[in-house]
């Protein structure tokens, strides 16, 4: 008898894992994504908003610097700090 109990929690134990996975894990992989390729497709001129709520029109693009201008002052933000693109907005939480 304790080998069927011992394979019912392995089981237990995968679906455990395996409701996680779909939960979890995935979805956050697939937001990752989407951030990704929102910002490898930023270009001059699009309307952006970073997480500090600056909102403006990208001026220039180098590496991971992007100027933004902001309608009375040019702002140079990190790339990975733009949460808007347009009306798409990159789901992101901590630590992607």
């Amino acid at each position: 008898m304790s080998a069927q109990g011992g394979m019912v929690l392995l089981v237990q134990i995968a679906a455990i894992i395996g409701v996680m996975y779909f939960l979890f894990i995935r979805p956050q992989a697939q937001a990752r994504r989407k951030a990704e390729a929102m910002l490898a497709a930023l270009k001059k001129g699009d309307e952006i908003m970073t997480a500090g709520g600056i909102v403006g029109k990208v001026r220039d693009i180098k590496e991971s610097l992007i100027t933004v201008d902001t309608g009375t002052a040019t702002v140079v933000v990190d790339r990975s700090r733009i949460v808007r693109v347009g009306g798409q907005t990159a789901v992101t939480g901590p630590g992607i």
